[in-house]
């Protein structure tokens, strides 16, 4: 804002007649207020019994007189043209003067204002920027949240399958134990002389373990379920699959006699 300047200039000095009647004036008025304060300070008693009741009396007069004065209509001091044009002039240098004040004071709060704005705003950019990374960081830790559960649930479910293969193992190889101690392969001297001669051939043949026949059998059930039937070989030792026969671990092809297939066990 453009500091305002007044137009309006000191006048020339008043001319001597319009002094001398101004001042003239000025005395009749200070004898007239004289003149009054003397009236009031006669009225006055110098003492009153009853101060309470002279103060009301003094409220009632001061209401009275500001009622008369009211309804009276101010009068010009002076009617010399030259003396109201001083006395307007003066009055507007000093309206002027006050105004240039209160632009000055304005302009300076408008600075302070216009500073604390950038101040707040330079404030409000830098929430904004922390709210962002704080929201950044948040969906940060989501995310490794999210990928970490996985992660655990993955870990957590190849450990349990681990065990479970761990336990298998374990259970093969006792399994195994078992059956290579109760029923191990045959051999030539455990067979009567009887048979010894009809079943040479077949003693000479690359046999399997009762634990290998069922390993393939598990395997072929596991691998094709559709089709787990097994074509029984010269490696299969025909006691052995009697035995499976007979205690109901394995049963027959209904239209082929030689394949096998583990029972299903619920």
């Amino acid at each position: 804002m453009a500091e305002v300047k007044p137009h309006c200039q000191e006048a020339p000095e008043l001319s001597q007649a319009a002094l001398s009647e101004l001042l003239e004036q000025c005395e009749d008025q200070f004898a007239l207020l004289e003149k009054l304060q003397n009236e009031i300070i006669l009225c006055e008693p110098d003492f009153c019994e009853n101060p309470q009741e002279q103060s009301v009396n003094r409220l009632i007069a001061t209401e009275a007189e500001l009622k008369q004065w009211l309804t009276v209509e101010p009068t010009l001091l002076s009617a010399n043209s030259e003396v109201l044009l001083q006395a307007g002039k003066e009055e507007m240098l000093k309206l002027c003067s006050e105004l240039e004040m209160v632009v000055s004071c304005c302009e300076t709060k408008k600075a302070k204002l216009r500073e604390t704005k950038e101040l707040e705003q330079k404030w409000l950019e830098e929430k904004k920027q922390v709210l962002l990374a704080a929201c950044d960081h948040v969906e940060r830790l989501q995310m490794e949240k999210n990928v970490l559960s996985e992660h655990s649930i993955l870990q957590d479910t190849k450990e349990k399958l681990q065990k479970m293969k761990d336990y298998q193992e374990r259970l093969m190889e006792c399994l195994g134990n078992i059956l290579g101690k109760h029923l191990p392969l045959p051999q030539n001297n455990s067979i009567s002389n009887k048979k010894k001669k009809n079943i040479e051939q077949e003693l000479n043949a690359d046999l399997i373990s009762l634990n290998e026949i069922l390993e393939v059998l598990m395997n072929k059930v596991l691998m094709c379920p559709h089709d787990p039937y097994v074509t029984i070989d010269d490696t299969f030792w025909p006691p052995y699959v009697e035995m499976l026969l007979r205690y109901g671990i394995a049963v027959r092809h209904q239209e082929n006699n030689f394949k096998i297939r583990l029972e299903t066990f619920f």
